[in-house]
């Protein structure tokens, strides 16, 4: 009797050390979030390996429907609406889930998130939207399967997906300059020096009206007692970008005196260097 309860005292004093054994998964989970121009977009999804296996057209069967990953369907969430192959996809999360063929993939953006693989039953209606693109043959091997956001631009983005040699990349658009102008016609109805400053900054940098660019920024200036570097900065490359070499080196000096006032090193170095290449003309 002794024994038995000291195997049982033995067993019940190892049975939370037991609950604590953490092993790591075979598919691990990942996270990814990116902002594109102003459009929030994150991924959620496991990460499966190769493991030395033959990936599509095998393990991944050509022409059935796939989770498009590992465990829980994996899921992309966009803060904004955009636009993929001319369509709009509207805000929100969905699940991909995919049909790969040798020479081409179906991709599908589902309503429903809460499956665990794919769908038990397809319903067609939950279908946000569908678009098709073709794979292409990597020069390297994915060992582990990848979803990324890549090729960034202000206005779109590449949901890429990639495994063994296979790469396929679903373009999406964002609307950066409607979102912008938008902030910009709202802030400018009362607009701060922060506000000018900003609205001539994209303008700047989205090539468009430069006019507007050097009346916002000057504006911004002139509520500005004290004339930081920066914004003296941006006014000399807008006119520049303008013609007007002149006026920039002039606003450039001014921008390089403030900046080696505020012992900055980088708007020197920046505003030196400009001035030497706008005199040169």
């Amino acid at each position: 009797m002794k024994k038995i309860l000291a195997s049982i005292t033995l067993f019940l004093v190892c049975l939370p050390t037991f609950a604590q054994v953490k092993t790591p998964q075979a598919s691990p989970k990942a996270s990814v979030t990116q902002t594109v121009g102003l459009t929030e977009v994150a991924i959620d999804y496991s990460r499966p390996s190769a493991k030395g296996r033959t990936i599509f057209g095998d393990l991944v069967t050509f022409g059935k429907l796939w989770r498009t990953g590992a465990n829980q369907n994996s899921m992309v969430t966009f803060s904004d609406d955009v636009v993929i192959d001319g369509k709009t996809l509207k805000k929100g999360k969905y699940a991909i889930f995919t049909t790969p063929k040798a020479d081409n993939w179906e991709v599908f953006f589902y309503t429903d998130t809460q499956n665990w693989g794919t769908p038990e039953s397809w319903d067609e209606s939950k279908v946000a939207l569908k678009t098709s693109v073709k794979p292409e043959t990597l020069n390297r091997n994915v060992e582990t399967f990848t979803i990324a956001i890549n090729n960034l631009d202000n206005n779109f983005a590449h949901l890429e997906i990639s495994w063994e040699k296979t790469i396929i990349a679903v373009k999406f658009e964002v609307p950066t300059n409607k979102t912008a102008m938008a902030s910009i016609e709202k802030a400018l109805n009362g607009p701060s020096k922060d506000d000018y400053y900003a609205a001539g900054t994209y303008f700047y940098q989205s090539n468009g009206d430069m006019k507007k660019a050097l009346e916002y920024v000057n504006k911004a200036l002139e509520m500005n007692a004290d004339k930081p570097f920066w914004q003296l900065r941006q006014k000399s490359l807008i006119q520049a970008k303008l013609g007007d070499k002149k006026g920039a080196i002039e606003t450039a000096k001014a921008s390089l005196v403030a900046a080696e006032v505020a012992k900055n090193a980088d708007y020197v170095k920046m505003n030196k260097e400009s001035i030497a290449e706008w005199s040169k003309k």
